[in-house]
């Protein structure tokens, strides 16, 4: 199978030759591999690795500039004011663009909402590029999800303009402004997306959309409000996708079990990313619930699972190996970082490979990059020698040695 057809086959809940397989991880951990391997882009580490899904990060607004702000903040489409905020960490630091303005932040009033004169228009976006960079990832699926700053939202939009705490004061006794405010955003994404579509959408396997209705503990608010104010465009968007052929896929952080009915009614191809110490988010459960009617992807922890040994993750994941695995996508629940330092969690993921069916997974293809990727994502050197395959025991070993110092390459690998 190539790796189009594996994932059309996992989407469509028939059986595929093996488990689709994706890899996320932080743009730190991106550059550190580009370095190491002297490639130029993600793209070729994926192919190394046999990654089936490749994500395309769509139209580039003309001229490629944000506004620039006096005081060293840039404005992005919507019009909101970010600054770089950087955050220290053991072994480097993760650097991002934080909201310092919302500049709905004082509307009152529907007409406020209405006569804000920075609403995004699809006609800002150079579109011409999309179909080389889908025909670029040939016969990988293609996943079309945009930057995370025009990533397909309601939710996260309305809380960059508005700011969180007004939002959640808005969906409570602001309706006039939430609805004025959703018709915009609406409005806009139907009209970017359609385009998108228009141009390449013969060429896209799923369109990923991105709002976080989720808490550690349940739905970011009752189920009611999420039906009053965020159904209707969310099925729109889903909609629109499916006119073109294109499967949808929605990614939410937190426990969202309570939104899954919802979501399969209004049409959702694939939930990602299934964070599985998020309340009621085990996987082979949601699966045995919800899996004749949407596919998921996710399911490997970032928060506890990668922090454990090998042995331990591959049994805490153990349930996963009662269920058909029709209908799942492989890979991190969500973006790991750098601050995961000194942490085992390459071999973490291969054990939870072996436990959907990955018996070859991409983390054992050779010793040298297993190495690599353990000091991109870990903060831990391993020396290459001459092994092919580490075995996971052996490997947490190692690790253990080499933080005390104790290294000795061949003699360590009996």
């Amino acid at each position: 199978m190539t790796s189009r057809h594996r994932v059309r086959t996992a989407i469509e809940r028939r059986k595929p030759d093996r488990v689709p397989v994706d890899f996320w991880a932080a743009r730190e951990t991106w550059d550190n591999l580009c370095r190491h391997f002297a490639v130029g882009s993600k793209d070729e580490l994926l192919d190394m690795w046999d990654i089936d899904l490749r994500f395309v990060i769509g139209p580039s607004i003309v001229g490629l500039e944000m506004e620039e702000e006096p005081d060293a903040a840039t404005r992005d489409l919507w019009g909101v004011a970010r600054k770089s905020q950087t955050v220290q960490l053991a072994h480097g630091s993760w650097t991002y663009r934080h909201v310092s303005e919302s500049p709905l932040a004082g509307a009152e009033t529907a007409a406020d909402v209405d006569r804000y004169d920075h609403w995004p228009s699809a006609d800002w976006w150079d579109y011409s590029a999309l179909r080389a960079q889908c025909e670029a990832a040939g016969d990988r699926a293609v996943v079309c999800a945009g930057d995370r700053l025009d990533r397909t939202a309601q939710l996260k939009t309305m809380m960059y303009l508005r700011g969180t705490e007004q939002i959640y004061v808005d969906l409570a006794l602001n309706a006039d402004i939430v609805d004025a405010m959703i018709s915009h955003i609406v409005a806009y994404f139907l009209d970017y997306n359609r385009r998108v579509f228009e141009e390449a959408g013969d060429l896209i396997d799923i369109f990923m959309m991105g709002d976080d209705f989720g808490t550690q503990a349940g739905p970011m608010f009752d189920v009611g409000t999420w039906r009053r104010f965020l159904r209707k465009g969310f099925k729109a968007y889903i909609d629109l996708a499916h006119e073109y052929g294109i499967k949808v896929m929605h990614h939410t952080c937190g426990s969202v079990v309570h939104l899954i009915g919802d979501f399969i009614e209004c049409g959702l191809d694939i939930l990602q990313s299934v964070q599985p110490k998020a309340k009621d988010m085990d996987l082979a459960k949601l699966k045995r619930e919800f899996g004749n009617d949407i596919a998921f992807h996710g399911g490997l922890d970032i928060q506890e699972l990668i922090h454990l040994s090998a042995q331990v993750a591959q049994h805490s994941f153990c349930d996963l190996g009662t269920v058909d695995h029709v209908g799942y996508f492989f890979p991190e629940a969500d973006r790991p970082s750098r601050q995961l330092t000194n942490r085992p969690y390459v071999p973490c993921r291969r054990a939870v490979e072996v436990r959907v069916g990955l018996e070859n997974g991409f983390l054992q293809t050779n010793r040298a990059k297993l190495s690599v990727v353990v000091n991109a994502v870990c903060g831990v050197e391993i020396v290459p020698v001459g092994r092919e395959i580490i075995k996971q025991q052996m490997f947490l070993h190692l690790v253990e040695k080499r933080r005390a110092g104790k290294w000795r390459k061949d003699a360590d690998l009996e």
